[in-house]
């Protein structure tokens, strides 16, 4: 069992509704779309989020049509999930800090890049009412 699912599974005990992607509530609460800008600074300007509870970190992707099971299949075994609303969203549940940020980033860049897309930036949803 995965250190998500224990977290899942905890909350689910202590009465905790756990967060899912499509969980209702959801707000962005921090954005980071300037590649000058760390990480680091997207959250600490950042009121609404909130570090001691899990986000929905999202990436925001250009890639081309025939790159897009391939994208799919590559971010699959670490839990992301690719979906299309006005651009391709690389989406997971997961905690926020500056490292995981910045790692994140490197790899979803780094992913676009290969595939011949691009990495446009990303943001982070937390339910913002309780």
């Amino acid at each position: 069992m995965g250190l998500l699912s224990r977290l899942r599974d905890r909350r689910a005990r202590q009465g905790v509704p756990a967060l899912e992607i499509d969980s209702p509530g959801l707000a962005v609460v921090v954005e980071a779309f300037d590649v000058a800008e760390a990480d680091s600074a997207a959250l600490a300007r950042s009121p609404r989020w909130r570090a001691d509870e899990p986000a929905v970190l999202r990436h925001h992707l250009e890639l081309p049509p025939d790159q897009v099971e391939r994208a799919r299949e590559l971010l699959a075994p670490d839990g992301w999930e690719l979906r299309h609303e006005d651009r391709w969203h690389a989406v997971r549940v997961q905690r926020l800090d500056a490292l995981r940020c910045a790692q994140e980033r490197a790899r979803m860049a780094s992913l676009a890049q290969r595939l011949g897309g691009d990495w446009i930036g990303w943001d982070a949803l937390q339910v913002t009412h309780r």
